[in-house]
């Protein structure tokens, strides 16, 4: 089961010196799309329509696997 933490992470990376680096989904359209980064230990998820000040979601890098592997099985169909 997933457990998302929502923090803010703005400006820093979990090791506290740099700032993340945000990846967008390349199906993503103009506007209606999420950001991940990679904070070492953890993997942050925000909407890109907000930016900087979104709340960010935060998962475990095992739980992030099992989410990616849900999607690919087609758990998460809208249909």
């Amino acid at each position: 089961m997933l457990s998302p933490k929502t923090t803010d992470i703005t400006g820093t990376t979990a090791t506290g010196t740099t700032p993340p680096v945000w990846v967008r989904s390349s199906l993503c359209g103009e506007s209606a799309c999420v950001e991940v980064a990679d904070l070492g230990g953890e993997i942050a998820v925000r909407d890109s329509k907000i930016g900087d000040d979104s709340p960010v979601l935060r998962f475990t890098r095992s739980e992030w696997a099992a989410f990616i592997g849900g999607v690919r099985r087609g758990e998460f169909s809208a249909g």
